[in-house]
């Protein structure tokens, strides 16, 4: 029986909005064991990042209880080190300098620390490169630094959210196979890993177990897939392409009889900004969408879609998820199928499709929002500012720019509203 490392029991997570406390984590329940790798999957939305970072002690549970080693948290995990996706290098201090930032931080002596550094810096494959500053380096050497720094502590579990996906796929690819060796090996200086990632290859790439989260309407466990493949895992091998298919099924298929939230967190019957956001996809994206399903009868596999061009299954995904959301497609088992709506939309002329995207929109919760905010407005004019602040108490400013560039592009191609980029002004138009 190999040691329990980190216990997830119940845990919740909320955070207060203008509605009340808004859920994003719902009833979660696991365990990483000594010797393991785990990835926790799942769409933007889902929760994963917030689920790491109580992992790590750096958000309290709003319920439930992190546990490491048995002992509740109370704090930071001191058996966790997390790596960044966006590198968190200091400027100012050197690649060493970097690296000994954490054990400076214990009170480690500076001899001690020094040596540990460069160590650590000739594991991770950066041995000449201890006095460089962070803008000398390219994408993926700064990715080393941070798995430099956080494998110095020699921690118990390492924590690593979407590390690879601010790099280019060659460099990305190189680094992950480079952590593969290393965890091997036996050289790897920490017992388990958790990786969050959107990236379903990536997740049975790296993983021993894969934990698929949901977002609807926020994140669940909704199935969790253990990885007997040997490594170095072949992508061509039939038991590789059939634990893809199963997974990429329950990323995107609806599927029935899943487990009711806890108590107080059953979804609202009524639809909000809040709980229903709108996908990061463009008009002429589910628009391209639409008309190449239409051209293989209105249904299409999404993996089959994914291979034909030559994109991965997560490009494809908010796209998929416009066309649900507008009523244009049904996803069902991995299978996304143009509805009656959809197939007309796909076929329209331009001025048909606007009348039809119009309509499809117009209900949806945060176009209502604005539309409803501008026909009250004494001159049909708000700053996007007013549309910012309502979303805040929701989103994070990340996720709140994200939302409105959709809306705003939506509602400018169903002619309902303009907006003017240069003053920052949502107006009506004056057919509405």
């Amino acid at each position: 029986m190999t040691t329990e490392l980190l216990t997830v029991t119940g845990l919740t997570k909320s955070y207060a909005g203008a509605d009340g406390e808004l859920p994003v984590l719902a009833g979660i329940d696991l365990s990483v064991h000594e010797g393991e790798i785990v990835a926790l999957l799942g769409k933007s939305g889902s929760g994963k990042s917030t689920l790491l970072r109580c992992l790590a002690g750096l958000i309290p549970p709003s319920s439930g209880t992190v546990s490491y080693r048995g002992a509740p948290l109370r704090g930071a995990n001191p058996g966790t080190a997390m790596v960044f996706q966006t590198f968190a290098l200091l400027p100012w201090l050197t690649v060493q300098q970097n690296v000994e930032v954490g054990l400076e931080a214990r009170g480690v002596a500076p001899a001690a620390r020094r040596e540990a550094a460069l160590t650590a810096i000739d594991l991770i494959g950066l041995d000449g490169f201890e006095s460089a500053y962070p803008k000398e380096l390219s994408g993926g050497m700064r990715q080393r630094v941070g798995f430099a720094r956080a494998l110095v502590v020699e921690p118990d579990v390492l924590l690593m959210d979407e590390p690879f996906s601010a790099l280019d796929v060659l460099t990305a690819e190189n680094l992950r196979g480079e952590l593969l060796e290393l965890w091997e090996s036996g050289e790897f200086p920490t017992k388990a890993i958790v990786v969050v990632t959107h990236n379903i290859e990536e997740a049975v790439l790296l993983a021993d177990r894969v934990i698929v989260l949901g977002a609807r309407p926020y994140g669940t466990i909704r199935a969790t897939y253990d990885i007997p493949l040997p490594r170095p895992r072949d992508r061509d091998a039939a038991d590789f392409t059939k634990l893809i298919d199963a997974v990429y099924r329950t990323m995107t298929g609806r599927e029935q009889g899943a487990p009711l939230p806890p108590h107080g967190l059953r979804s609202p019957a009524r639809r909000t900004p809040a709980n229903t956001p709108l996908p990061a996809a463009s008009v002429d994206g589910l628009s391209g969408l639409a008309e190449i399903l239409r051209r293989h009868d209105g249904h299409l596999d999404l993996a089959d879609l994914s291979d034909e061009l030559g994109l991965e299954v997560d490009d494809l995904l908010p796209l998929v998820d416009a066309l649900e959301l507008l009523g244009f497609a049904t996803v069902d088992g991995g299978k996304v199928t143009l509805t009656d709506t959809g197939l007309t939309f796909s076929a329209a002329d331009v001025r048909e499709s606007k009348q039809i995207f119009a309509t499809a929109v117009r209900d949806l919760p945060l176009i209502h929002l604005i539309v409803t905010s501008l026909r009250n407005s004494v001159d049909g004019g708000l700053q996007a500012g007013f549309f910012r602040d309502v979303l805040a108490h929701h989103y994070t400013g990340e996720q709140v720019a994200r939302q409105l560039e959709t809306a705003t592009g939506w509602g400018r191609y169903a002619e309902l509203y303009s907006y003017d980029a240069v003053h920052e002004e949502y107006r009506l138009d004056p057919a509405v």
